[in-house]
């Protein structure tokens, strides 16, 4: 089954905006996790303008406490077995210095030992991550850092464009997995006619699985246009969300929204074949 990685970036934004401790990020992504989900995903910056670096070793210590958590021991509502494979997922630009409190993401991810690094080219000027690495401009300066962040015991995955060109280079660079960046078949589905933007992320993940690499997708996927995608790449392997559930969370609690993606993707996958 496709796994369900919940970003909780969004409750960190919430809690900055009034410079206190509530919402506290921690307690969110252990609500998610009881509601089933596979994964957390953070994405700190060095604006540290949500998730901060001392946030990190806080969600990495709970999620190491709540992996392998005994059925027995867990909410009913919860999925069976799905803590047996709770992952950590660190996003970040691994070009971004160090500065101020921020003490750069290989440092990061070194300290907190995810069980993914996710390699973004976001800069502080962008609202949110909106494109892929361009692998023929970035392979060699990325090749380093994914040797190093493999040595410390991490998946790395790369986040490319639908159609990008070259994402076998992935591979080749020594990365095990790729994030189709989603947002262009978000925005086209919500138009009415996804069918190019789908098609496009049909290709690069059959052009990346070709090469040997897993596929994992994210950005702008929420419950109407995630079902579609599963279908259309059967061996997706993760899609990370926030914006979408935390916000439609708002509205019907975290705990049911989570449950309600978690069920999207099982009837998308056949069942949970």
């Amino acid at each position: 089954m496709t796994a369900l990685s919940v970003n909780i970036n969004k409750i960190a934004v919430l809690r900055n905006s009034r410079g206190h401790v509530l919402p506290d990020p921690v307690t969110a992504a252990r609500v998610a996790i009881e509601a089933g989900c596979h994964g957390i995903t953070v994405h700190p910056r060095p604006d540290q303008r949500h998730i901060r670096a001392d946030d990190v070793p806080r969600v990495a210590a709970l999620v190491a406490s709540l992996k392998g958590t005994a059925d027995s021991d867990r909410p009913a509502s919860a999925p069976a077995g799905s803590n047996a494979k709770l992952e950590f997922n660190i996003e970040g630009n691994p070009f971004a210095p160090a500065r101020g409190s921020y003490p750069g993401f290989v440092e990061l991810v070194r300290a907190a030992r995810p069980e993914q690094a996710t390699l973004v080219p976001d800069g502080d000027a962008q609202l949110t991550s909106d494109h892929g690495f361009d692998l023929a401009r970035d392979g060699e300066r990325l090749r380093p850092l994914i040797r190093e962040l493999k040595a410390i015991g991490c998946r790395v995955s790369l986040f490319v464009d639908a159609g990008a060109e070259e994402v076998e280079r992935a591979a080749e660079l020594g990365a095990d997995r790729i994030e189709i960046y989603t947002e262009p078949y978000a925005q086209a589905f919500g138009a009415g006619d996804a069918s190019r933007a789908l098609a496009d992320c049909v290709r690069t993940a059959e052009r990346a699985r070709a090469a040997g690499l897993g596929v994992n997708a994210g950005h702008d996927l929420d419950q109407r246009n995630l079902g579609p995608l599963v279908r259309a790449i059967p061996f997706l392997a993760e899609v990370s969300i926030g914006h979408a559930l935390i916000g439609e969370a708002l509205y019907d609690g975290l705990a049911p929204t989570v449950r309600r993606y978690l069920a999207i993707l099982s009837e998308a996958n056949g069942g949970g074949r």
